[in-house]
C-alpha cells in the first residue's frame, strides 16, 4: 500500500499558497498576501512538525518506513531540500516581480538598497524618537550575567563590534522590537513616488548610536523558532488553566527547531552562534537579509486597486430578516456558505436566545474564538438574563490558547458554567444548542458547521453551516453534550448512541465505511458507484486504503483536498479512478464535504471532522447528514462547481508534483462561480 509523506504533502500545499503571489492576474496587493502566508506557513512548520521530522530521521529505516518516510531517500534532506527551494523562489518572486511592480505603481520599499540622502535625518529621527528606547542591546561576553536566549520568531541583528582604542572583537545582539513597534515605516514622498522603510533597516542604518565608542565591523540578521508543543502530559487534573499559562509562557522559549540566519554572515559567526544557542546542524538554514517575511502583508500601501474588489455578503433567503430566527427555523432547516453568506443570521441566532424569555438552555463548543468575539458577549448576556449556558473550551487549540484563556475567565466570571478539554482528547466538534420552553412544549434548535464560531475567521475561510430544528439531529446533539458534560472518555467504538450524527470515537468511522462499501456494491451490481470528498487535510490509512478499495472495484472517487494529501491517485491497480484536486484562491477552502450516490440520490454529510489520525481517533468531531432536499442540491452544486473550476485548481499527481487542470475554451473560477450561484438562490 502507498501513502504520500504528510509532510512533503504539505509543503507542496505551501508551494502552492506561492504559486499565488507570483500569478499576474492575483492583485499586487494579494500577490504580497499569498507571499506572506506562505512564509508564516514555513514558520509554524518549523514550530509544529520539524521537530517531529528530525527525530523521524534518527529512527532506523524500518521503522522509518512504517511512520511513512519517503521512499529510500533520507526523509530529512528531502523535506530540506523542499524548504530550500521554496525560500529561494519566494526570494525571487518578491525582489524579481513584486518589489519592481510597487514602484511602477508608484510606491517605493527599501530593500537590500541605500538611503537616498534626503531619507538620511528622517530615518535618524524615527530611530532617536521611536525605536532606540525598545533595541534592548546585549553582549555576548563571558562575564555577562545572563544567557542570551532569543525569543520564539522574534527579529534580532547581532553587530561585531570594535573599540576604537584596541584589536578585541565584541559581539553584541540587537533585538528589532516589533513587538512593540511597526514592521514598516513611511517616509516622505519624493517626485510622487511615496517610500516605505523596514525598522530593520531603521536600526541598521543607526547601530553607531546604539554603541558609541565604537566602531561597527558587520550587522547580519537571524532569527529562531521554537518547538511548539505544551508539555502537559496526561494530567489534567487541578488548576488546568494555570498549568496551561504556565505552558505558554515557556513556549516561546522552548528547543529550538530553526535557525535562520542571514546568508551573508560569516561561517565563522554563524558556527559561534548556533554553539552559544545549542543549535544542531540540521537546524541551521541560510536565508535572506530580511526575515519574518509575514509581515509584507501590513505594508503601509492604501490603494484600493491594487487588493480584491469587496464582494457584498449575500443575505440567505428567508433568513434576510433574522427578527424572529427559532420561527423560522420551525418551518425547515437553513443552509449558510461562508463567506459568500451574510454572518448575521448566526450572530442573530445566539443574540435572541440571550434575550428570548422561551430560552431555557444554551450550549456551545469553542475552538478557536474572535479576538472581540460577539458570539461569548451573547453567551455572556444570557447567563446574566438567566439562562443556563454551558460552553465546551478547547483549551489545546494551538496558538489559540492564550485567546480562549482570555474569554473563559470572562465567560466564568458571567456565571457560564465552563467545561475544558477531556483528557487526551481535544473538543474539535463546531456544535451549538438552544433549547426553549414554550407553551409547555420543549423545542430544540442547533447549529452545525464546518468551521469555527468565529465571526473574523467568516470574511475569509469558505465554510458551511446548517441551522436545523429537526427532533432527531438534536435529540441526539443534547445525547453528545450529556456526554460531555461528563468529561469521560468513550468506550470502545460503541455507534448505539447515534443513528443520525456522526460522531469520532463512536460511529463516525464505520458510518463512512459502510457509505464507502454501498457505492462499491452499486458498481457490482452494474450501477454507477460515485464518491466526492472536499476536506483541508487526508492522512488516516484505514480511510485511504478503503478508498483504494472502492478505486478497485470501479468506483469514481473524486477528491478536493486543499493541504495534506497521503492519499496516491492515479496508479494503475491501485487508485487509477481516484482523482485528487487541490484549490488555493482568494479564500481559504476549509469545508469538510462527503456525497456518496449520483446527485439526485446523493447522500449528503457535513461537519467537522478531516480524515487524520488526530480527528478520527483524538478529538470529538461531528458529521450530519443534510436532510433537506433543497440543502442537499446546493452542497451537491457547491462541489461540483468546484470540480469545473479551470482557473485556481491542480490536480495532485501519482508524484506528488501538481499540474493546472485544463482550461478547455472558458475559463471558470469557482469561487466567483458560487457567489454568483447563490445570488440566484430563491
Amino acid at each position: 500500500m502507498q501513502f504520500f509523506n504528510r509532510d512533503l504533502s504539505w509543503l507542496k500545499f505551501n508551494h502552492r499558497v506561492l504559486q499565488e503571489a507570483a500569478c499576474a492576474s492575483v492583485p499586487l496587493m494579494e500577490r504580497f498576501r499569498f507571499l506572506s502566508i506562505s512564509s508564516s506557513n514555513l514558520d509554524e512548520f518549523f514550530r509544529v512538525r520539524y521537530p517531529a521530522v528530525l527525530a523521524l530521521t534518527k529512527l532506523n529505516p524500518k521503522t522509518r518506513r512504517k511512520a511513512g518516510a519517503a521512499g529510500d531517500e533520507d526523509l530529512g534532506e528531502v523535506i530540506k531540500e523542499e524548504i530550500r527551494k521554496q525560500q529561494h523562489e519566494l526570494g525571487n518572486i518578491l525582489i524579481g516581480t513584486l518589489i519592481p511592480e510597487l514602484g511602477q505603481n508608484g510606491i517605493v520599499l527599501y530593500y537590500n538598497s541605500e538611503l537616498r540622502e534626503e531619507h538620511v535625518a528622517e530615518v535618524r529621527e524615527i530611530f532617536i524618537s521611536k525605536v532606540l528606547a525598545f533595541v534592548q542591546p546585549f553582549f555576548l561576553d563571558a562575564n555577562t550575567a545572563f544567557r542570551f536566549q532569543p525569543e520564539n520568531n522574534q527579529l534580532y541583528l547581532i553587530t561585531t563590534l570594535r573599540r576604537r582604542d584596541e584589536d578585541m572583537l565584541h559581539h553584541a545582539i540587537v533585538k528589532i522590537p516589533t513587538d512593540h513597534l511597526p514592521r514598516f515605516f513611511r517616509l516622505s514622498p519624493i517626485d510622487e513616488k511615496d517610500y516605505i522603510i523596514f525598522i530593520d533597516d531603521v536600526i541598521r542604518e543607526n547601530v553607531d548610536c546604539i554603541f558609541p565608542g565604537f566602531e561597527v565591523a558587520g550587522t547580519y540578521s537571524f532569527k529562531v523558532n521554537r518547538d511548539a508543543e505544551l508539555e502537559l502530559g496526561d494530567e489534567y487534573s487541578g488548576d488546568l488553566l494555570a498549568k496551561m499559562e504556565r505552558q505558554l509562557k515557556k513556549r516561546d522559549f522552548g528547543p529550538p527547531s530553526r535557525f535562520l540566519f542571514e546568508d551573508s554572515m560569516p561561517r565563522n559567526m554563524q558556527l559561534f552562534l548556533a554553539t552559544y544557542l545549542s543549535i544542531e546542524h540540521d537546524e541551521m538554514f541560510g536565508g535572506g537579509k530580511y526575515h519574518n517575511l509575514r509581515d509584507l502583508a501590513d505594508l503601509p500601501v492604501e490603494r484600493k486597486e491594487l487588493n480584491f474588489p469587496p464582494l457584498k455578503p449575500l443575505s440567505s433567503p428567508g433568513l434576510y430578516n433574522c427578527s424572529d430566527i427559532f420561527n423560522l427555523m420551525d418551518r425547515g432547516d437553513y443552509l449558510l456558505h461562508f463567506p459568500y453568506d451574510s454572518y448575521n443570521p448566526i450572530l442573530a441566532f445566539f443574540n435572541q436566545a440571550a434575550i428570548d424569555p422561551c430560552v431555557t438552555e444554551i450550549a456551545i463548543t469553542l475552538y478557536r474564538v474572535a479576538t472581540d468575539s460577539l458570539i461569548v458577549n451573547a453567551l455572556i448576556s444570557a447567563a446574566r438574563n438567566g439562562k443556563q449556558v454551558t460552553a465546551f473550551i478547547e483549551l489545546k487549540a494551538r496558538f489559540d490558547e492564550a485567546n480562549n484563556i482570555h474569554w473563559s475567565k470572562r465567560m466564568e466570571d458571567a456565571g457560564i458554567n465552563i467545561i475544558y478539554s477531556i483528557p487526551e482528547i481535544k473538543v474539535h466538534s463546531k456544535i451549538a444548542q438552544v433549547k426553549r420552553k414554550k407553551d409547555g412544549t420543549q423545542m430544540s434548535y442547533c447549529i452545525l458547521s464546518t468551521g469555527n464560531f468565529n465571526e473574523s475567521t467568516a470574511r475569509f475561510y469558505t465554510d458551511h453551516t446548517l441551522l436545523t430544528a429537526d427532533p432527531g439531529i438534536n435529540a441526539e446533539l443534547s445525547t453528545l453534550f450529556r456526554f460531555l458534560r461528563r468529561r469521560k472518555k468513550p468506550s470502545g467504538r460503541d455507534g448505539s448512541l447515534f443513528s443520525k450524527l456522526l460522531v469520532s470515537r463512536f460511529n463516525l468511522m464505520t458510518r463512512f465505511e459502510e457509505l464507502i462499501r454501498e457505492e462499491m456494491e452499486k458498481q457490482r451490481q452494474g450501477k454507477k458507484g460515485l464518491i466526492r470528498i472536499k476536506l483541508n487535510n487526508l492522512e488516516e490509512q484505514h480511510m485511504i486504503s478503503l478508498l483504494y478499495e472502492a478505486s478497485r472495484a470501479g468506483v469514481e472517487v473524486r477528491m478536493i483536498v486543499r493541504s495534506i494529501c497521503c492519499i496516491v491517485p492515479g496508479q494503475t491497480g491501485m487508485s487509477e479512478r481516484i482523482e485528487v484536486r487541490r484549490i488555493v484562491d482568494r479564500y481559504l477552502e476549509h469545508t469538510r464535504l462527503f456525497i456518496f450516490g449520483e446527485d439526485g440520490d446523493a447522500t449528503v454529510i457535513m461537519g467537522s471532522s478531516d480524515w487524520m489520525n488526530r480527528n478520527l481517533h483524538r478529538r470529538i468531531e461531528v458529521c450530519a447528514p443534510v436532510l433537506d432536499q433543497e440543502c442537499r442540491h446546493e452542497l451537491v452544486e457547491y462541489f461540483n462547481i468546484q470540480w469545473r473550476d479551470t482557473d485556481k485548481a491542480v490536480r495532485v499527481l501519482s508524484n506528488l508534483e501538481q499540474m493546472p487542470v485544463s482550461k478547455g475554451p472558458e475559463v471558470l473560477n469557482a469561487q466567483r462561480e458560487i457567489y454568483n450561484y447563490l445570488r440566484t438562490r430563491t
